[in-house]
């Protein structure tokens, strides 16, 4: 039996065309990230540090043209490695914050419940899905101690969330 590569392309217009989500449900299944070299990696690097760090900065910093860092840059922004630049808290504001961990076991089929409370909750920083015995990691911060007790109490009574173990951080010791 021979194959036909007519046949196979024609099917797989007809089924892009028709089944669009599906396609893009497929392809979302396969996503790849781009190739980073070592001074994509410098210039990320640089980015992490001072986001409004000047461009012909960089490139000194990495030995190459002002023009050809910019174009990494839009690069980098185009392939959605770079997606944003974010002012950071200064150090003495989040020095006098309280964080902690709060580990979270949730019911079967209520993480997206869950995630979505916990979107309105201010004082959450970052939430991790994890495997192990925990299903997410919810790391928040507040003015004191009083007002995280009643953040992880609230968290805690959340429909969905069945346990939480909390850790408070007592200090930093790498910060990237």
């Amino acid at each position: 039996m021979m194959f036909n590569m007519t046949w196979m392309f024609s099917n797989i217009a007809y089924f892009n065309n028709h089944f669009d989500g599906l396609t893009r449900l497929f392809e979302d299944c396969f996503v790849t990230t781009p190739a980073l070299d070592s001074i994509d990696q410098q210039i990320l690097n640089e980015l992490r540090e001072d986001a409004r760090s000047p461009v012909a900065l960089l490139a000194r910093k990495v030995q190459l043209s002002r023009t050809a860092v910019q174009a990494r840059i839009e690069r980098l922004e185009r392939d959605e490695v770079i997606t944003g630049y974010v002012a950071q808290i200064g150090d003495a504001y989040e020095k006098s914050l309280v964080q902690a961990h709060v580990l979270l076991t949730v019911a079967p089929k209520q993480t997206a419940p869950v995630e979505a409370a916990l979107r309105g909750v201010p004082e959450l920083r970052s939430l991790l899905s994890v495997s192990g015995n925990f299903d997410l990691i919810a790391i928040v911060q507040a003015e004191s101690i009083g007002r995280l007790d009643a953040v992880i109490d609230a968290i805690g009574m959340l429909d969905g969330v069945e346990r939480t173990h909390t850790s408070v951080v007592l200090s930093t010791r790498i910060q990237r």
